[in-house]
């Protein structure tokens, strides 16, 4: 059986586990990844691509933004569109500069993956994490296999599980050491990508009585759309131009004109929440999926996973300067203010813009009444730039 030391062992090679073992790194402290997947797989999944502040700055901080810079796409505001009524939120002016940066979540894992193999460091694709084990004592160890070098097991220190809603952390993690909260929306996104060019600056979100749409980008020359369908709809009832015909009522304006190309993907994401109340146990640690699912209208899953890993790398530093366990002890408690602060965000969101019953109902009425208490009121609107762009961590430290 094939054994590895290390100090803190991660399972799961996404954004939540490349950029702690980046973070350690600088920190002096030493890191193994394992991926049950290809690197060509988690490097071409396409996922979403909406970049708060706080992460487009910790990717600087850790030298790993210079292609985010030069290719990413930062946006100063979002436009909300009711009924065929659109508005801008303008988020540098109300938050006191703080913006967000369209840069597709394939892109940063190919960022991250790059420079952490590029610097000699330890990250074994295509092997499954097995089991985890005496996580309740100062000695724990991930067992492994890997199908063409067989089985494997690491010892560390400590266990960060960023390995998914499926992986083997959250499955090993006690069953009543946490409470799970989940809600399943009726409907889902059926999501494009498309090559034409954007016909938009920044995103538009739009409430229209046929549904939800959603413009995002990925480029000058790709755009990436949705719409609401029902949660059990068939991928086979909707044509190409039946996408772009079904877009082009939803997103409407007076004055504009939605532009249509090929498209190159297509497919129906379900719409839920997740999340349990404890992400540790003994020396073991969950981050991001793991522990928690917010539906996407906020922009929120990337962003989150890489915000319990600051919390995370903050305990972790501290145990190895200080020989203390105080933040490791705290960090589920820290990263849970954020956790619950996005999924009422998310659920705020998908609440406003998603058609939820009989067009003028009286759940479209209070829909209505909030898009136009955001039309009237700078606070509000300001509450709703700060949620998106991310609030600073230094914020949660008031609680």
């Amino acid at each position: 059986m094939k054994t590895i030391k290390t100090q803190v062992g991660i399972i799961g090679a996404g954004p939540a586990g490349l950029i702690l073992a980046h973070w350690l790194k600088q920190h002096g402290i030493h890191a193994v990844i394992l991926e049950h997947r290809s690197r060509e797989y988690v490097e071409g999944r396409v996922r979403a691509g909406l970049l708060e502040q706080n992460t487009v700055d910790i990717l600087r901080s850790l030298g790993l933004a210079e292609r985010l810079e030069r290719e990413g796409y930062t946006h100063h505001g979002v436009y909300l569109s009711f009924d065929g009524m659109r508005i801008r939120v303008p988020f540098g002016e109300l938050t006191g500069g703080r913006n967000i940066t369209i840069y597709g979540q394939q892109e940063v894992i190919k960022d991250l993956t790059g420079a952490w193999l590029e610097a000699g460091q330890e990250l074994y694709f295509e092997t499954a994490a097995t089991d985890i084990q005496d996580f309740a004592t100062d000695q724990p160890k991930i067992y492994f296999e890997n199908e063409q070098e067989g089985k494997g097991v690491i010892h560390c220190d400590f266990v960060a599980a960023c390995d998914g809603f499926h992986g083997i952390g959250r499955q090993v993690l006690p069953k009543d050491s946490y409470r799970e909260y989940t809600i399943s929306y009726p409907f889902g996104w059926l999501g494009i990508l498309a090559n034409v060019a954007p016909s938009t600056d920044e995103l538009i979100y739009a409430y229209h009585e046929r549904g939800f749409a959603l413009h995002s980008l990925r480029s000058e020359s790709v755009s990436r759309l949705y719409i609401q369908v029902d949660e059990q709809e068939d991928l086979e009832n909707w044509s190409d131009d039946r996408i772009w015909e079904e877009l082009a009522i939803r997103l409407g304006t007076d004055g504009w004109q939605l532009q249509s190309g090929p498209i190159f993907e297509k497919g129906i994401t379900p719409m839920r929440s997740y999340m349990i109340d404890n992400m540790q146990s003994g020396r073991l640690f969950l981050a991001g999926d793991a522990a928690h699912i917010v539906p996407p209208t906020g922009g929120k899953g990337m962003n989150l996973a890489i915000a319990d890993v600051k919390h995370l790398v903050d305990g972790l530093v501290d145990f190895y300067r200080n020989n203390s366990l105080d933040g490791l002890d705290r960090y589920s408690s820290t990263a849970l203010h954020r956790i619950w602060r996005a999924q009422d965000f998310s659920n705020f969101m998908t609440q406003l813009f998603h058609k939820q019953s009989e067009h003028g109902s009286f759940k479209y009425r209070l829909q209505k009444a909030r898009f136009d208490y955001i039309r009237l009121s700078e606070n509000y609107a300001t509450t709703l730039a700060e949620n998106y762009v991310g609030l600073p961590f230094e914020a949660f430290g008031k609680l």
